[in-house]
């Protein structure tokens, strides 16, 4: 799909999963992009040292996940991405897989945006929620 829905073709409650496993390789990608080397992410001995006991993924890494099911599926290409909240409520392990829920709860017509629930969760436990405004393109004439 190279355009994505437009304002018209979303409905409330429409909704769309992503699913990724996180590896280490991603972990270590991560915090070479970002500059986040904090060592609970990177180190295992300090992280076993943590409340964690391993090392966790990066949040925002998390996060980001949220952003690839809104810029590829939910509404897609085409999309801007305007704002997001997010509360962190638990950690992610390398090797678990994250499920990424996005929901339309809004949409304002007259503005083009669309207010979307994101949640992350990881074997069934909520690890990331929040909320996303988007703008979608005007339907092609």
């Amino acid at each position: 799909m190279t355009t994505g829905y437009t304002l018209e073709q979303l409905s409330i409650e429409q909704s769309v999963e992503y699913r990724k496993v996180v590896t280490e390789a991603d972990v270590h990608a991560f915090a070479e992009v970002t500059g986040d080397t904090n060592p609970v992410h990177l180190d295992a001995e300090y992280a076993a040292s943590t409340s964690f006991g391993q090392p966790i993924a990066h949040g925002m890494l998390t996060a980001g996940f949220i952003s690839a099911a809104i810029g590829t599926q939910l509404p897609g290409p085409g999309c801007i991405y305007l704002e997001q909240s997010l509360k962190f409520r638990a950690p992610v392990f390398i090797g678990q897989e994250v499920v990424t829920t996005v929901t339309v709860i809004d949409i304002n017509e007259r503005r083009r945006r669309a207010t979307l629930k994101t949640v992350c969760e990881c074997e069934g436990k909520v690890v990331v929620t929040g909320e996303a405004v988007i703008m979608l393109p005007a339907a092609s004439v």
